[in-house]
């Protein structure tokens, strides 16, 4: 049976994918879709409506994948620079059919709603995105107040900050919806970190159940792949690199057709967790401090959690999630020993270390193939990786050079 994967699932995976960048609030984009919806309630949307709004939101920030950059978002709440962000999530998603009808809403949710009028912006898109921009904002001013557990204190706060930009960022009868909602203290509590998955699953029961195939997930693979890539210039094209060595090497090995192309997307999505590495860590041309070290250790985990919520993609969650195994047990984050790791995770290994090994770093520079495979001889006998592999690369060092650094670093 062909494999069918579930929308929602596909949009939370992004969505959570993209709040890790947040570092130790993960629930900004959940938030920002909360409030959006409840906002439209009181504007009298229609279901179907508050579905659309609901995933726009969840995907409002996907153009996002550094830490310094969702800091001043979620710190500050307007600068000059605020919408670039917003036409990069429009990149991403306007080619990729089954999220395509968002992308208009994403590039503007950082647009002022007078702005918006200017410009003749297609006044539903305008209504969409401009609700997204005000629970963006909204949140936004709530922000320092979670962790103290004291927002309901500030409730008039909020209103009168938000207030001040009624008829200027935002369109007058969002803010006087949102002003009316705000009075009551549902509306604010339901922001607790402990009722926010309840109203995620609640939305997802009365969502159409859209379904797509591998050609889909492996469109959408690579959308996650440029996200997490994104996040520093030195590893830029990293899991697209990753997939394509990944790729290589199992069909030399046997695996065909749909197994060989959820390789492909594991290797792609190898790297979610990557997005809750503060930048200064993973751009550090410094040796790591063991502080840092069992920061990096938390990403490959994270690309488990996240992966493994989604119906269908349990294997690949495995997959993904054990490319920092070693076949002595001495890998992380689970200390998996060589029975317990598959063909397909140790090819991934191998293909992340090639990958890494090859791309500039900022403590070192590429490596050339003889260096590359060097290493590997020396993890080999150190029982980290997989001899039949390593064998491998060595037999077709410069096809693996190839599919490692791909056509930019050819």
């Amino acid at each position: 049976m062909a494999l069918q994967i579930d929308l929602r699932q596909l949009v939370l995976l992004i969505a959570s994918s993209v709040d890790l960048v947040g570092v130790d609030d993960v629930l900004h984009g959940r938030r920002v879709a909360i409030l959006a919806v409840e906002c439209a309630k009181r504007l009298g949307w229609n279901e179907e409506e508050q579905q659309l709004l609901f995933d726009a939101a969840l995907l409002h920030d996907v153009g996002v994948s550094s830490t310094r950059l969702h800091c001043r978002l979620v710190n500050e709440l307007d600068w000059a620079e605020a919408s670039l962000h917003a036409e990069r999530g429009y990149e991403l998603l306007k080619d990729f059919a089954p999220l395509a009808h968002l992308a208009p809403i994403v590039r503007y949710h950082h647009t002022h709603w007078q702005d918006l009028q200017r410009d003749n912006i297609d006044p539903d898109i305008s209504r969409f995105t401009n609700l997204i921009y005000l629970a963006d904002r909204i949140d936004v001013s709530a922000h320092p107040y979670y962790a103290e557990n004291s927002l309901l204190l500030h409730v008039q706060e909020i209103c009168a900050r938000i207030k001040q930009y009624r008829g200027t960022y935002f369109a007058p009868e969002l803010v006087d919806a949102f002003l009316a909602a705000a009075q009551a203290e549902a509306f604010w509590l339901i922001l607790d970190s402990d009722f926010i998955p309840q109203y995620v699953n609640d939305m997802g029961r009365s969502a159409d159940k859209a379904q797509i195939g591998l050609e889909n997930l492996k469109q959408l693979g690579s959308i996650v792949a440029a996200i997490v890539d994104a996040k520093s210039h030195f590893t830029s094209e990293h899991s697209h690199g990753v997939a394509r060595v990944a790729r290589f090497i199992g069909g030399e090995f046997g695996l065909r057709g749909e197994h060989l192309d959820r390789l492909e997307v594991a290797a792609l999505l190898h790297d979610i967790g990557k997005l809750q590495i503060p930048d200064e860590v993973l751009e550090s041309p410094l040796k790591l401090t063991p502080y840092e070290r069992a920061i990096m250790k938390k990403h490959s985990f994270a690309t488990y959690q996240i992966l493994k919520r989604v119906i269908g993609l349990e294997e690949v969650a495995r997959w993904a999630s054990q490319h920092h195994e070693s076949l002595n047990g001495g890998g992380y984050p689970f200390h998996r020993l060589a029975g317990e790791l598959p063909l397909e995770s140790r090819i991934i290994k191998v293909a992340d270390i090639y990958q890494a090994l090859a791309q500039m770093r900022p403590y070192r520079n590429p490596l050339p193939p003889s260096e590359i495979l060097q290493l590997l001889r020396q993890m080999e006998k150190a029982l980290e990786i997989d001899p039949q592999l390593v064998d491998f690369v060595a037999g077709h060092l410069d096809d693996c050079q190839s599919a490692a650094v791909g056509p930019q670093g050819s």
